[in-house]
């Protein structure tokens, strides 16, 4: 189907966890001997945040944009402590499974790029690119806290532009370039509409609980997870403004892999919308060092 807000062409697809929750992911078509692009979202987001990325890349790259439990379309677990990343990470590896992805480019944002490094650390499928959004193997502390104090707690609104006034309230500092048209896109790509005519976030409140765990972020050691990337092609974007990701652990990551580049996006905070003209750019080198099938 086509969107008036996306006009790449994409299909819906489900697949099954092994505790009985059905996910959702949408898959934008694209060539077979290229390997395809796994998004992979943020803690509260969706498949919505990679829009503009699959409207640009597909039909050149097929791209596959995952919602994990929790989350949009994708059912909501039972067990919310299922909601921690070596979960997710099983989720996504049954999907690959059942795709018969045999390598990948993998976009991860934020969690999205925490379940990448894990990735890499299985070696199953190999990685033949990868791109960090704003995340690496140590976490800022002050951005965890920020993150904490709004994480599970439920919203709602009348309009769009009440959410939109929201948002530009609590995240003003993150893109203190956005106007009203950008507040109201990001709103859309947050929350939905309900059968009673409200907005409310997209997601299950409960993916908070596991999370406020101090350690639950990503629960082993991501250092050794990231040295997994040595040798794979890797973007590292940062946002100047980010408290998740610190100037010099983006530095290290840049140090310690043989084939990173580090591209940091101004008066942006945590974390970059992939849609920068200089993030563009950058992942056009990065899918041009990938080789053909």
């Amino acid at each position: 189907m086509a969107t008036a807000r996306n006009p790449s062409p994409y299909s819906d697809g489900y697949w099954w966890s092994g505790d009985g929750v059905r996910l959702h992911y949408r898959d934008y078509p694209g060539p077979a001997d290229k390997p395809p692009i796994l998004c992979l979202p943020g803690l509260t987001r969706n498949v919505r945040d990679f829009e503009a990325v699959a409207a640009r890349l597909s039909p050149d790259w097929r791209v596959i944009a995952v919602e994990l439990r929790g989350r949009g379309e994708s059912g909501y677990a039972k067990d919310p402590m299922t909601y921690v990343p070596l979960a997710y990470l099983q989720d996504v590896e049954r999907l690959i499974d059942e795709l018969k992805l045999e390598r990948i480019v993998a976009f991860g944002t934020s969690l999205g790029g925490i379940l990448t490094m894990l990735l890499a650390a299985t070696g199953r499928p190999p990685l033949a690119a990868a791109l960090l959004n704003d995340v690496g193997p140590e976490l800022g502390k002050a951005g965890l806290e920020r993150i904490r104090g709004y994480v599970g707690k439920p919203a709602q609104y009348p309009t769009w532009m009440h959410a939109a006034r929201a948002l530009a309230e609590a995240n003003g500092d993150v893109y203190p370039t956005y106007g009203v048209e950008d507040w109201l896109a990001m709103a859309k790509r947050l929350h939905r509409l309900t059968s009673a005519g409200r907005i409310v976030l997209d997601y299950d409140m409960k993916i908070a609980e596991p999370f406020r765990v101090p350690g639950n972020e990503a629960g082993v050691d991501m250092w050794r997870a990231l040295d997994a990337m040595k040798d794979v092609p890797t973007l590292i974007v940062r946002g100047e403004r980010s408290d998740i990701l610190a100037a010099d652990v983006a530095e290290r990551m840049t140090q310690r892999l043989d084939r990173a580049e580090l591209v940091t996006v101004a008066d942006t905070g945590h974390a970059p919308t992939l849609d920068e003209p200089a993030v563009e750019a950058a992942i056009d080198r990065l899918l041009a060092r990938v080789p053909a099938a």
